[in-house]
């Protein structure tokens, strides 16, 4: 699963992108900094295991800090929207090229209102930050609006006069969107469309199709950043009551915070509430009253950064991954090398035990035999749909899990 940080120009999304996973890019209180997209890891931030089971564990594809499961996911850094990317204005072309690869998006909106539409500074509370996801929301149902137009005359008749599945044609044509047959589906029906009957669909039809496609197959979060300048909170405000999934955030808070315990300055670790700051550390006088700042104005007043909340809710909330823990010995939580809770897989809500048979590997999916719960140590079968947390053994026919 990929994430994507989107955006017009200025609002933070570079710097969000380096706090989330302290790679460095450029940032510039310009247009167009990001010309590139940028790849890194970003963690998401889930309970572990580990102490509910009274065990210690051995991580191997992630990280366990004081019982905080730390696990690696993909996030890009796309190059900014201004009006009209979607005819290939400004660096139109390099964002939706990367945005179709995105399962799901965070939407970096400068929540102070202090860049225009075309991302230039301006005095906070000018711009309206409603406008600016109106606008991002807009640009990409139209860039899906031109893709599916270049062949829309023929689907449309293939589907009335061969009979053939709408659902089928535009999925096939959609594919390299990362567009899946159940988001057409689900888009068709709620633009109350006729899928039987596309040719008597009008270029309105057409655009209200687009936009419920983008809604269910790009969802979106709102992360409100610039929480510490003025207009903000009223911004965010009215945000939240248009209906959006709304998280306030400070990316230059955060950064600060994870560049300083990089350097071992403070104890710190993404999500926090707040930080300590080591009796052995000596700080600068700027030093400290940097972190002052960022105690006081960001983690006392709005709990956190914001950012770690942004990344979880777009894996866990948007996309509606779970944690699943597979083990070989269900006795002691470990895996064939005797490493205790070692792997914790992100798979969708929904997955039974033997699609994760098939996940883990294709031989224990082929040879499934069972499935065990490794905390009640009760067999299931292959239909048993995972829960969060889950710790799981794979019985096969071909080799355990």
């Amino acid at each position: 699963m990929l994430v994507g940080i989107v955006g017009k120009p200025n609002t933070g999304k570079s710097t969000f992108f380096s706090a989330a996973t302290l790679i460095t890019v450029p940032i510039e209180n310009r247009p167009f900094t990001t010309i590139k997209p940028n790849r890194g890891v970003g963690y998401l931030r889930a309970p572990c295991v580990c102490g509910e089971l009274g065990v210690k564990d051995e991580p191997a594809n992630s990280a366990c800090v004081d019982g905080v499961r730390l696990i690696p996911v993909e996030l890009i850094d796309c190059a900014g929207l201004v009006p009209d990317s979607w005819k290939g204005r400004g660096l139109g072309n390099y964002f939706l090229d990367e945005i179709r690869k995105a399962d799901a998006l965070i939407h970096i909106v400068d929540a102070a209102g202090a860049t225009d539409e075309e991302g230039r500074p301006c005095r906070p509370g000018t711009r309206d930050p409603v406008e600016d996801v109106k606008f991002l929301e807009r640009e990409i149902a139209m860039w899906l609006v031109q893709i599916f137009q270049k062949d829309w005359r023929k689907i449309s008749q293939r589907v009335e006069m061969a009979r053939e599945s709408l659902v089928d044609l535009m999925s096939e044509k959609l594919s390299g969107l990362a567009i899946r047959d159940t988001h057409i589906t689900e888009a068709v029906a709620k633009a109350e469309l006729d899928s039987s009957r596309p040719t008597r669909w009008s270029d309105d039809d057409l655009v209200r199709f687009a936009f419920q496609l983008q809604r269910v197959a790009k969802p979106m979060i709102i992360a409100a950043n610039k929480i510490d300048l003025p207009h903000a909170e009223g911004n965010i405000a009215r945000l939240r009551e248009r209906g959006d999934v709304v998280y306030p955030c400070c990316a230059e808070a955060e950064l600060v915070l994870r560049r300083a315990a990089e350097r071992r300055l403070i104890d710190y670790r993404p999500g926090d509430s707040n930080f300590t700051i080591p009796e052995s550390t000596a700080l600068t006088e700027e030093q400290e009253r940097a972190l002052n700042v960022i105690r006081d104005r960001i983690l006392m007043r709005w709990g956190t950064t914001g950012v770690q909340e942004a990344i979880n809710a777009s894996f866990f909330r948007l996309l509606q991954l779970v944690t699943a823990y597979p083990v070989e010995n269900a006795e002691k939580f470990s895996d064939h090398d005797g490493r205790v809770l070692p792997d914790v897989y992100l798979v969708p809500y929904g997955t039974n035990a033997k699609q994760f048979a098939y996940m883990i590997h294709s031989d224990l999916g082929s040879g499934f035999l069972y499935a065990v719960d490794a905390r009640s140590k009760r067999r299931l079968g292959e239909d048993y749909v995972l829960k969060d947390g889950d710790v799981i053994k794979i019985v096969s026919a071909k080799g355990r899990r």
